[in-house]
């Protein structure tokens, strides 16, 4: 039976601070989520599990000892010996996951052209035809329509090895996992149940841990309000012994004042054990507050300084058809953007969603530096090139596109800071650049892709109070629900438009 134990594993590139501090945990058969903030580490774990990194503390214990292993990354590229061959081969594995997954073998004739989502759903066909003992997937439902997503869906619930997915895939996550591991705060821990259920229990002991932070800030004042008593006291004992050294005759009785001497050196005692009693007790109160570690709040509500588009029509297309190399997509189309639009455009994976957002652009009737169009994929030397940028602005520019990527969720000096961001964390600083810029209009394409959860409900917050004009290409319903008013459904060739 397959199994991976973690033992207080850290790991940090270079003289860096430590992505991962003293993590331990125990996997076994069936799928775990692994979740956590964009830039938390959850892609440094997933390339420690498979090898391409190794622990600068601690080890990985695997059973059996040499596994056999798939990494299914977040972007497909690439044609790479594995597609191919898994394509090529006929045996009862591949012929069924052939047909689970919708796979028409001819397609690869034409890979430049497919969609991600098409090239997603043979990169993971070709790990699940491998039969591996353990399955790594970071985001496998990027770039897949409903129907893709329901075949991918069973694939995967007829894997019997060790599988563990990186998704903000609520529906995914749900019906898949029976485990959740968490990165958080530099370090990762195991909780029971799928997403929801583990989120109810670390948010739990969270509020305990707050309700027990509280009280110990409320022992900690009542203690130093009782060392500034003691103190007092024992200052007014001290003044009183003075007074009374000071006061003394030659008449007093030697007696009296033995006594005296002897109440007030209780006095004094009793002042003294009080002080040092209340400050050891302060001292204990204190430690047990500073041991909390209260968490950062990234994130707020984003504010967008929109400027009116002086044009009432931002986007028009009349064409005979569009298409891509030599096929033909669409046929006729006529459409229009309004400046307060808000549309949807959907559709199954190499309908020609992207083509026509494309096209719409390239028919744009205002300037497109007033345009932010998010692509579905970023490059590494993109996202490199987009941090230098932002960078190089000046400080009043840069000021405010980074308060807009903390509004979304990052934290700007730990993004300034790293030598290549995170998916999610491109996607947020393109989004944040944009914005930056006073749009008049914003043209996303699946721009919840590689976001953490939280970090989708602060965009879909923004794009709610938005009042430019929207186009969104999205495969997450809920989240396109809530921002959008307007449907265009591309499918068998034609745009469909309905509102809702």
């Amino acid at each position: 039976m397959s199994s991976v134990r973690a033992h207080r594993v850290s790991f940090a590139f270079s003289d860096a601070v430590p992505v991962l501090s003293d993590v331990d945990f125990h996997l076994s058969p069936g799928w775990t989520g692994l979740v956590g903030a964009n830039g938390a580490g959850k892609s440094t774990l997933l390339r420690l599990l498979a090898g391409e990194l190794t622990p600068t503390e601690g080890h990985l214990q695997f059973e059996p000892s040499a596994p056999t292993l798939r990494l299914c990354r977040q972007e497909v590229e690439a044609l790479t010996p594995d597609i191919s061959a898994f394509a090529e081969s006929w045996d009862s594995v591949a012929r069924r996951l052939h047909g689970q997954l919708g796979l028409d073998v001819t397609a690869l004739e034409r890979w430049p052209t497919l969609s991600p989502g098409e090239r997603k759903r043979w990169q993971v066909g070709a790990a699940l035809a491998a039969e591996p003992h353990l399955l790594l997937l970071d985001e496998p439902t990027n770039h897949l329509d409903a129907e893709a997503r329901t075949w991918l869906v069973s694939a995967l619930r007829r894997f019997r090895g060790l599988g563990i997915v990186v998704s903000h895939d609520r529906d995914l996550l749900e019906s898949l996992t029976t485990s959740t591991l968490r990165v958080h705060h530099g370090s990762a821990r195991l909780w029971p149940g799928a997403y929801t259920a583990a989120r109810a229990h670390w948010e739990a002991e969270r509020e305990a841990e707050i309700a027990t932070h509280q009280q110990a800030r409320a022992e900690q004042r009542r203690a130093a309000h009782l060392l500034d008593q003691a103190r007092r006291e024992q200052q007014s004992a001290d003044a009183a012994r003075h007074t009374r050294k000071r006061l003394k005759n030659k008449y007093d009785n030697d007696a009296r004042s033995m006594g005296a001497k002897v109440v007030a050196g209780w006095a004094e005692a009793g002042a003294g054990r009080r002080v040092g009693n209340a400050r050891r007790e302060l001292e204990r109160v204190s430690e047990a507050v500073g041991e909390f570690t209260a968490d950062k709040t990234v994130g707020r509500s984003v504010f967008l300084d929109y400027v009116r588009a002086p044009n009432p029509w931002l986007f028009t297309l009349d064409v005979p058809g569009l298409r891509a190399g030599d096929v033909e997509l669409l046929g006729p189309v006529n459409l229009s953007v309004s400046r307060e639009a808000r549309v949807r455009i959907e559709g199954p994976n190499g309908a020609g969603k992207s083509t026509l957002v494309r096209a719409l652009l390239e028919n744009a009737r205002i300037p497109l530096e007033r345009v932010l169009y998010l692509p579905q994929d970023v490059s590494a030397d993109e996202a490199r090139a987009t941090l230098d940028a932002v960078r190089a602005l000046p400080p009043e520019e840069r000021g405010r596109v980074l308060s807009l990527v903390a509004a979304l969720g990052v934290d700007p000096e730990r993004l300034l800071a790293s030598e290549q961001p995170s998916p999610g964390e491109v996607r947020k600083l393109l989004i944040a650049r944009g914005l930056g810029q006073h749009a008049w209009a914003l043209v996303l394409d699946e721009p919840t892709n590689h976001l953490d959860l939280p970090s989708i409900e602060r965009l879909e917050a923004a794009l709610r109070e938005y009042p430019g004009a929207l186009m969104l290409v999205t495969h997450d319903t809920s989240f396109a629900q809530a921002c959008t008013s307007e449907v265009w459904r591309v499918e068998h060739g034609q745009v469909t438009v309905t509102s809702g």
